[in-house]
């Protein structure tokens, strides 16, 4: 079956009809004076700003949609209808509900190309939509400090604002640019469910027929890096500490096995493995990602005061710089049963409940004009299965220092930035296939 007639018959299976309204005009410039004196504008005037620009009112409309993990419903819909408007072909592809929300409605990754392709895009640009919660609704504003009226120095705020609504904007828009002055460039969108809880939705495209591994050449990931490239991630690696002894009188703790006493050495000598040199058990650092970091998110024990507590268990991350999960996971475990040899209550390490677990993530920063930087988060780099051959960059507008906080925003000129700074890697893959067009 041609790539073609797979998306039209994947769409129709979805529910997908092309929509018969005509794609509106390329993005605008703003509705503003450019040198404007007066310091100060009504709501009104900011709300004009947005809704004159295609890309601002587009990423105003992604925010304003509550899509906490999970319920992605209403913003893969949303994309979805504004992609067809646009003579794209939609794929929504379903993805599983997650686990103990049963009952939401159903949750989709959104895949597009230009309804014009016969063959599977060879650029692909990918973000998520959904984000952490709680829920924080848009707004746009001045800044506190401003004397005089920038209209792209507005902040635009609201949850995913940066993560990563910002990035989806951005690069619907440097795509559309793009085809616009370049048809026949081979683009693909793909925007996922689930990143922010382990990745869920990237790995069900992964697993899918719609990863055309042999036919990407580049995938640009979306995600806030303050415009620069980066070079690459640490990785992942999650587990729980679990302490099981025996009930007892408080007044008596003697007659039970507090689960508590028996994991507080484990925990304690698990928060410092990163300090720890790896010739004394430690986990591993390196010159690009620095130390190894681990976070006790969770701790969890006891039913009350004046009970022994039987049960206690601790939920960790692990950012690692170096080395492989699986050599993480050993010396996590060697760690534990030293600190717990004394112990009463039994204590395990149980690394199964956690899925997701990869080593560093290396990434090409090969195109000129670009910051470049390292990160301590994870993406959905590592869910995305591709070919050996395969460019990975990593690019978004907005910080990762204000994204899931009360204060996420980003300016109006780091989102236009961001659309030139995409379509500034989206023209380097193109020459690079121009050339190995050439030398084939």
């Amino acid at each position: 079956m041609k790539f073609s007639s797979y998306l039209v018959a994947a769409a129709i299976m979805s529910g997908v009809q092309a929509s018969p309204h005509p794609a509106p005009q390329q993005q605008q410039l703003l509705g503003v004076p450019s040198s404007p004196s007066h310091p100060s504008y009504s709501q009104g005037d900011l709300d004009d700003i947005i809704s004159t620009s295609p890309l601002l009112s587009l990423h105003r409309d992604l925010v304003k949609i509550e899509s906490i993990s999970g319920n992605e419903h209403d913003v893969g819909l949303f994309l979805a209808q504004f992609l067809e408007a646009r003579n794209f072909t939609v794929v929504k592809q379903e993805v599983p509900p997650v686990k103990g929300q049963e009952d939401t409605k159903t949750r989709y990754n959104i895949f597009a190309i230009p309804k014009s392709y016969t063959q599977p895009p060879s650029i692909l640009l990918t973000s998520h939509i959904d984000t952490v919660p709680p829920f924080i609704p848009y707004s746009v504003h001045q800044p506190d400090s401003t004397t005089t009226f920038d209209p792209e120095g507005l902040i635009l705020a609201g949850r995913g604002s940066v993560d990563a609504k910002g990035s989806v904007a951005a690069q619907i828009f440097a795509t559309l640019e793009t085809l616009d002055s370049q048809p026949d460039a081979k683009l693909g969108l793909l925007f996922v469910v689930g990143e922010e809880i382990g990745g869920d939705g990237m790995k069900v495209f992964s697993d899918s027929t719609l990863n055309s591994k042999s036919a990407f050449k580049t995938v640009i990931f979306g995600e806030p890096t303050e415009a620069a490239l980066v070079a690459g991630h640490k990785g992942m690696l999650g587990f729980k500490v679990l302490a099981h002894g025996s009930a007892a009188h408080s007044g008596y703790p003697w007659l039970g096995k507090s689960a508590v006493s028996a994991i507080l050495p484990a925990l304690s000598r698990v928060d410092v493995l990163g300090d720890i040199p790896v010739e004394e058990g430690g986990l591993p650092a390196s010159p690009k990602y620095g130390p190894t970091t681990l976070n006790i998110g969770v701790i969890r024990a006891g039913v009350a005061t004046n009970v022994v507590p039987s049960e206690a268990w601790a939920d960790v991350a692990v950012r690692l710089a170096a080395g492989t999960p699986a050599e993480a996971r050993e010396i996590v475990q060697r760690a534990v049963k030293e600190a717990v040899r004394d112990a009463e209550a039994e204590v395990v390490v149980d690394f199964v409940s956690h899925g997701e677990s990869y080593p560093p993530q290396d990434l090409d920063v090969d195109v000129d004009g670009f910051d470049v930087t390292t990160v301590n988060y994870g993406t959905d780099v590592p869910n995305l299965a591709v070919g050996p051959d395969v460019k990975r960059y990593l690019y978004g507008p907005g910080s990762i220092f204000v994204a899931h906080g009360d204060n996420e925003a980003l300016t109006i000129r780091q989102i236009k930035e961001a659309v030139v700074g995409y379509k500034r890697l989206i023209e380097a893959a193109l020459e690079r296939e121009k050339k190995d067009e050439v030398t084939v």
